[in-house]
């Protein structure tokens, strides 16, 4: 059995290079001054407690057809949702502006003592339902498109089953419909959390220790891997924003509300509740049969925190006769800020919401 053979002189060569690229990344941090997300113009047209209601309007561009319907979208909590609008290059809303959506997203805020007992029946019997009846009074129309981003998504099947009149066109993505398949990662991890001691310990979750438990998903890739290529990363301005931006928006979780945190982990990823029907929010039985709008379902083919057999066993589930799928050939980020987001994804769901307005 052979060992390890080593070429001191190579070594020694790489930890010179190594050294280089680390002088340069401070002298391309140093040229830096601020990290900026959300930059797209909107405006906030409501509030409540800490949720802020923002609002994007596409330009109205002669011979170009716009979507009459508007679209809200609804954002997991454990993140912010500037992820959609990440940069001026990598801003699904932007593109889905410029395809002519008119745009409402809802801002969770950051959770305090205040929100400790919120729960499941606040945030989609309070909260989204509303931000729906704001969107509805502030663009004149009757029904709504509503999007839902993973968790966001899970609670947007949840409230279109609860009020299907309100909602005309339903698109999921990257969004955990059965949270024990075999493959699911995250699911294994939290079937061992005493769920109760949890948040009777902490009140509400700190968001610092829900990221630690995505990292130990992929220790290697997003521990010793990511943080040796740092340097790479930090090369030139342009490089080392990219990927500050994704860094600033991955550590920037905030704490999640205890209640609402013991209700969605034990309704589906103890019970899982979509697939066995258990799913109840305040003193009303979830169906998801009373959905029968068309839905588009998207996931992607490489994500590691919702795979896509968590999210295509939705297909079924409702009653839809317009259900349709759509595999991102991404992870569970890349859906939203990689080349395929400009060119496919944002293209596909205006021209799909456009199809059913």
């Amino acid at each position: 059995m052979s060992g390890f053979k080593f070429n001191p002189e190579k070594i020694v060569s790489e930890l010179g290079q190594y050294s280089e690229q680390l002088l340069q990344s401070i002298n391309t941090l140093q040229q830096i001054d601020e990290v900026s997300v959300g930059q797209t113009p909107n405006e906030i047209i409501y509030r409540e407690d800490k949720l802020q209601l923002l609002r994007y309007q596409s330009e109205k561009t002669p011979g170009r057809k716009r979507c009459k319907t508007p679209l809200l979208i609804c954002y997991a909590l454990v993140n912010r949702p500037y992820m959609v609008d990440l940069d001026q290059q990598r801003s699904l809303i932007k593109r889905l502006l410029a395809l002519g959506l008119d745009i409402y997203l809802i801002d969770w805020g950051y959770p305090d003592a205040a929100d400790r007992y919120l729960d499941m029946d606040d945030y989609i019997n309070g909260y989204i339902s509303n931000c729906v009846d704001q969107v509805l009074q502030d663009s004149g129309q009757e029904q709504l498109n509503l999007l839902g981003i993973c968790q966001g998504g899970t609670l947007s099947l949840c409230y279109t089953a609860l009020n299907p009149k309100k909602v005309k066109n339903l698109i999921t993505m990257v969004t955990p419909v059965d949270f024990k398949t075999p493959d699911n990662m995250l699911s294994h991890l939290a079937q061992q959390i005493d769920i109760d001691l949890a948040v009777d310990t902490y009140g509400n979750i700190p968001g610092a220790m829900l990221n630690d438990a995505y990292n130990a998903l992929m220790p290697m890739r997003l521990g010793l891997q990511k943080n040796l290529n740092i340097p790479r990363q930090l090369k030139d301005p342009d490089s080392a924003l990219n990927f500050l931006r994704m860094e600033k928006w991955i550590y920037d979780s905030p704490d999640q509300a205890g209640e609402m945190f013991r209700q969605f982990l034990t309704t589906f990823f103890k019970e899982n509740g979509f697939i066995n029907n258990r799913v109840t929010v305040g003193d009303r039985p979830v169906d998801l049969q009373q959905i029968n709008q068309p839905l588009l379902n998207i996931f992607g083919s490489a994500d590691h925190l919702v795979p896509p057999s968590a999210s295509r066993a939705l297909n079924g589930l409702t009653k839809s006769r317009k259900y349709q799928e759509y595999e991102v050939a991404s992870g569970h980020i890349g859906v939203f800020v990689s080349s395929k987001s400009q060119t496919e994804v944002a293209p596909t769901i205006a021209k799909w919401l456009k199809q059913h307005d």
